[in-house]
């Protein structure tokens, strides 16, 4: 039985779903490593993007970015990736180049993948990028959310940490949409470092508490709901590589009893074997389903893990906006995240038929 949202009609809407946040390059050293590399693969990424993206290449639903870029190469690099992927970029405000970067900036993302017993490493260069800077007033957002028209907005929490205005910015463009009717999913993807020089674990949960209000659809792992909300989760070995099912739900309660307006919560389940062997599964909560586990697949081939919780929440989000039951949503999510690791980048390179016939017990047997 599909999920009562109460989400918007497509007919009514010009989009059916925005994201809200960074847009980087991210630079790819391949087999190599950062410290040691002499050519980089450029590929375009980011936690919220990363969403709509998969939303409108893989699942063929109309979206846009509210982001900023400064309109320099880079930022026209940036944006000819967003075009690639077919998602809207007519409401990226464009920021006026200095010529140096004193005022605004394009954010860059250094990422090699891990091999085995080494994991993989991030160096990203973000500081004083556009987006960071970006107020809600930047956007016409009657004329988006009421006279155009979005069913879902997606945002998350590491747009939230990049500045004090950011997290600001977060709250009122979900104000915004909210009271147009639109339904909003948030990302908890808690990230240290964006936080550590700001207050570190205490002002994430300070903001990601002041936007959970807003939410009805909240995403994350095991560890940013206990890092980004405070919720303590019982019953977790050390490593938080295993999530028993009672310790999940006893979690979901609880934060379902602090914000009655969440609908539905989902987050994956990660086991570390390896760089390149994890196992992965996922768990969803709702209000009329109560708590329910997509398949597990134990062994998992890793080829580039970033990523994959993204083209979780865009297989999770597809199947709540298509009618799906909320076993059927968690395991296009699962799914889909599962296929998004085994090729590089941080964007998916699936297709609907696969996740669909991953989803539904389907093998890696050859297609021919």
């Amino acid at each position: 039985m599909a999920v009562d949202l109460g989400i918007k009609s497509a007919e009514d809407c010009y989009w059916d779903a925005l994201s809200l946040g960074e847009i980087m390059l991210r630079l790819d050293p391949g087999e190599g490593r950062i410290r040691t590399t002499r050519h980089f693969t450029v590929w375009e990424g980011g936690g919220e993007y990363n969403v709509v993206r998969g939303l409108r290449k893989v699942f063929g639903l109309r979206t846009g970015v509210l982001t900023a870029l400064v309109d320099n190469e880079v930022g026209r690099l940036v944006e000819d990736f967003i075009m690639q992927g077919g998602v809207d970029t007519s409401l990226i405000n464009w920021v006026a180049n200095d010529g140096v970067g004193r005022t605004a900036r394009n954010g860059l993302n250094f990422v090699e993948r891990g091999y085995g017993v080494r994991g993989s490493v991030g160096a990203s260069d973000r500081g004083n990028t556009a987006i960071s800077h970006a107020k809600a007033s930047d956007w016409d957002l009657n004329e988006i959310f009421n006279n155009r028209g979005a069913r879902w907005l997606h945002t998350g929490g590491i747009y939230a940490a990049l500045s004090e205005t950011s997290a600001q910015t977060v709250i009122d463009i979900c104000k915004a949409a909210k009271d147009a009717g639109t339904l909003i999913s948030y990302d908890l993807n808690y990230r240290p470092s964006l936080w550590k020089s700001i207050g570190g674990q205490a002002k994430a949960q300070e903001v990601n508490k002041a936007v959970a209000p807003y939410i009805d659809v909240m995403i994350g792992n095991e560890e940013d709901f206990t890092a980004a909300l405070g919720f303590e989760i019982e019953g977790v070995d050390e490593n938080l590589t295993v999530l028993p099912l009672d310790s999940f739900k006893g979690m979901v309660e609880r934060v379902a009893e602090a914000y009655p307006n969440l609908q539905v919560i989902g987050t994956t389940m990660r086991g570390v074997k390896s760089a390149t062997i994890n196992d992965w599964s996922a768990i969803a909560w709702s209000k009329q389903d109560g708590v329910v586990k997509a398949a597990q697949r134990d062994d998992l081939m890793i080829f580039d893990r970033v990523g994959g919780g993204d083209s979780f929440a865009s297989g999770l989000i597809y199947g709540l906006m298509t009618g799906e039951g909320l076993e059927t949503a968690v395991n296009y999510g699962a799914a889909h995240g599962a296929l998004a690791m085994t090729t590089p980048g941080d964007t998916s390179m699936a297709t609907a038929a696969e996740v669909k016939k991953l989803a539904g017990g389907g093998s890696a047997r050859v297609d021919r």
